[in-house]
């Protein structure tokens, strides 16, 4: 079985509208990105809760998969009236094959090094070095497959600091990954907190791939508990709702480490959490910051 795409440039606003339009037109799916996207005037767009959706980005690549047969030209004029654009925009129309579309995905991941002794490793991956720490790992529903910078910040800062027995508390645990990781790292306890039902379920089947005993909740069934090390990679407007929360989530002494936070917000997060804690210089990697420090 085969698709055809439809490849489409446009800008912020024409590519909103012809999105729109193609869907209601027929369209199985359609793909925005940045037309730039992999040049030095790529330009990132993330969101926070409890702010506006950013627009799109300047310029803009649509696109759009059809069932074989669909006539494509027209349904794009269709699509270019209903948006309001004066003509039919350059486009391009291709033939998509029918592929074993599990193996190619599959073939992006790859087994990641987070550090000298700790690897991410997907289930379809035999692990590059067995004698490593190797978290087993595959990319999910929920975020943090380790290959995101905010992830491996987290990672590093795990390896690099349990010194073995402590408790932490991974609050917006994703996949589990940090959770699973400190466990291995040797934690006596881990616990992860979401308030993604599919997340926390996701965590528990990670955890069980790697044979180690975490505890995932809900907000409302998670255990009201201090911990030697407090963990949250989320965004940094979360974090500022829930600093009296994590600041209070962490023992007198013990750590906090905060990440998914850019580096232009790095100092609004660190005035908040000073409150409470102790914070060492951030660190930066790709425009992301982890924060760190300890409980007064």
């Amino acid at each position: 079985m085969s698709w055809l795409t439809l490849t489409v440039n446009a800008d912020a606003h024409d590519a909103e509208a012809l999105s729109e339009a193609l869907l209601e037109l027929g369209a199985l799916s359609v793909d925005v990105h940045d037309a730039l996207a992999d040049t030095r005037e790529e330009r990132p767009i993330f969101g926070e809760p409890g702010e506006p959706p950013p627009p799109l980005w300047e310029h803009n690549r649509l696109t759009a998969l059809f069932e074989s047969g669909a006539p494509v030209e027209a349904l794009l004029q269709q699509a270019a009236t209903t948006a309001g654009l004066p003509q039919i925009p350059q486009h391009q129309i291709a033939t998509l094959e029918d592929n074993d579309w599990v193996r190619i995905t599959q073939a992006q991941f790859d087994p990641i090094r987070i550090s000298q002794r700790l690897w991410i490793v997907p289930t379809w991956h035999t692990p590059s070095d067995p004698s490593a720490i190797n978290i087993v790992l595959d990319p999910g529903m929920a975020f943090g497959t380790g290959s995101h910078p905010t992830t491996q910040l987290c990672l590093r800062w795990l390896d690099a600091n349990l010194q073995g027995g402590e408790s932490v508390l991974d609050y917006g645990c994703g996949s589990g990954i940090l959770a699973i990781a400190a466990l291995k790292l040797g934690a006596a306890r881990a616990i992860g907190v979401d308030v993604d039902p599919q997340a926390v379920q996701a965590s528990k089947d990670n955890a069980l791939a790697n044979q180690v005993e975490a505890e995932f909740h809900l907000p409302d069934s998670a255990p009201p508990i201090q911990t030697d090390i407090v963990i949250a990679n989320i965004l940094t407007n979360p974090l500022k709702m829930l600093a009296p929360l994590l600041a209070g989530s962490a023992r007198q002494g013990g750590q906090i480490v905060l990440s998914g936070i850019l580096r232009e917000q790095s100092e609004d997060v660190a005035a908040i959490y000073g409150q409470w804690f102790d914070l060492r210089p951030p660190i930066v990697e790709d425009g992301w910051v982890c924060l760190s420090g300890v409980k007064r």
